[in-house]
């Protein structure tokens, strides 16, 4: 009976699953995507390529902030469900981010390069603490730490934790649960970071060669990686929208799997069949689009029969201590 009381040792049914917010598993799979392409020659190399252009460190800069954004956006999501789910709510986020960074470490036993420990520590020390704030003080300190990273280099700790709790804000004021629902909202975030693009880019002083990225420049780059999620936000509100779910959802889906098993399949690619993906750019570009279309053949026929990827079960497991608790929707952060 629907009203029964739960008896002595009995475990209540879980809630009803929420609906999966498509945006968040398109912008994931399309992170994804530039992820490989940005990453596959160092992988290839054990980090010793040289990356050059159209695979250097701008293509890395379009992945890494939509990431770490939904990382946080994830984070906080899941914290809701398991409000509704567990006793104790941030000892599954806890168990959670513990297991992602022993992931990240066997998974660096592989390619030194990896941002998962990374994603797990800062989770641990920022966004774990931060969910026993009033969301006002979380969106301050994400508009203290953003700038701050961007000011101290690209891709450090304090700019993660930025992005991180900039997520986490975005749950808490309510602006993710419309985000299937909006384009007013997209267009004029969108325009606002293109003409702070165009801004940054006109402030940032001339190329000097190698050293350090001058802040306005990884600010213009960051201001264009923000316009362009806005359009394709845009983009879902168009008849596009079945072309683009189709195309990267299956892959945002199982993202830490195609994440870990890239790696795996590039190193297999590099020195069993010995490819030249480090030192070639169109046989590198070559091998990451056959990659990605076999992930995602394996994504949609997976996904057929089950909820979420084989490495994102065994991630929730961990978390929950349990089998068959339902994800939160879009909760799949992977880096």
């Amino acid at each position: 009976m629907a009203n029964e009381p739960s008896l002595p040792g009995r475990t209540a049914p879980d809630p009803p699953a929420r609906t999966r917010l498509v945006a968040l598993d398109v912008l994931r799979g399309v992170a994804m995507c530039g992820i490989l392409v940005s990453n596959i020659r160092l992988i290839a190399g054990t980090a010793t390529a040289t990356v050059e252009p159209p695979m250097g460190a701008a293509h890395v800069w379009l992945g890494l902030p939509v990431l770490s954004l939904l990382f946080g956006i994830g984070f906080s999501l899941l914290l809701e469900s398991a409000r509704d789910r567990a006793p104790r709510p941030r000892l599954v986020l806890l168990r959670r981010l513990l297991a992602l960074l022993v992931i990240g470490l066997l998974h660096r036993l592989l390619w030194p390069g990896d941002i998962l420990s990374v994603y797990a520590v800062v989770g641990l020390l920022v966004l774990l603490p931060s969910s026993w704030l009033p969301r006002w003080a979380v969106a301050g300190a994400a508009a203290a730490l953003v700038p701050t990273g961007l000011l101290l280099g690209m891709g450090g700790p304090l700019l993660v934790a930025g992005l991180f709790l900039t997520g986490s804000a975005l749950v808490r004021y309510g602006v993710v649960a419309r985000i299937d629902h909006s384009t007013r909202g997209p267009v004029l975030v969108g325009l606002a970071c293109a003409a702070g693009a165009v801004l940054a880019g006109w402030a940032a002083p001339a190329a000097a060669g190698p050293g350090p990225v001058p802040w306005q420049v990884l600010t213009a780059d960051l201001l264009r990686t923000a316009t362009y999620v806005c359009v394709l936000l845009v983009l879902l509100r168009t008849p596009l929208r079945p072309v683009l779910t189709a195309v990267f959802a299956p892959l945002g889906r199982i993202a830490l799997t195609q994440h870990l098993s890239a790696t795996l399949l590039v190193l297999g690619a590099a020195h069993l069949l010995g490819l030249p993906i480090a030192e070639s750019p169109p046989v590198a570009l070559a091998v990451a689009g056959t990659l990605l279309a076999a992930q995602w053949v394996f994504a949609v026929l997976w996904l057929r029969r089950f909820p979420q990827g084989p490495v994102e079960w065994l991630w929730r497991l961990a978390a929950w201590g349990r089998r068959g608790t339902v994800a939160a929707p879009g909760a799949v952060p992977a880096g």
